[in-house]
């Protein structure tokens, strides 16, 4: 997998919007100072911001099997060319995360798509320990 390395921010265009965030497609992900692993994901038409977490950054071993067809929809071949990021959700109790729906990216190009996982190994609300 490739390491998102890139300090000044990249922009990301979804080929699908993500679902709850119609129509908007164009963001861009710019690394949270002091948090490795942790980004924004803003979009650049409205006022819309998400955390996305890069899991290597923790202890989940998480590898969710990334198929050839959501591949073919970003242009990548290989598997071990994306990037896999997931939404960190904080709140009064705790930062979740959600690791049923990554995002799958495409470093080299932007393109993203966010995924729903079958399966049901991975929740969709966990909350991240400090």
């Amino acid at each position: 997998m490739t390491v998102l390395t890139d300090t000044a921010g990249i922009a990301v265009d979804f080929v699908a919007p993500m679902p709850g965030l119609r129509p908007h497609t164009s963001f861009s992900l710019e690394p949270i100072a002091g948090a490795d692993g942790l980004y924004a994901l803003r979009a650049t038409d409205a006022d819309v911001r998400l955390f996305l977490l890069d899991p290597v950054f923790n202890d989940y071993h998480y590898g969710p099997r990334i198929s050839a067809g959501v591949r073919s929809d970003l242009g990548v071949g290989e598997a071990a060319d994306v990037r896999i990021l997931i939404v960190a959700n904080p709140s009064d109790d705790g930062v979740y995360v959600n690791l049923r729906a990554p995002i799958v990216l495409d470093p080299a190009t932007g393109r993203a798509l966010q995924i729903i996982l079958d399966d049901e190994e991975y929740p969709i609300r966990v909350r991240l320990d400090g």
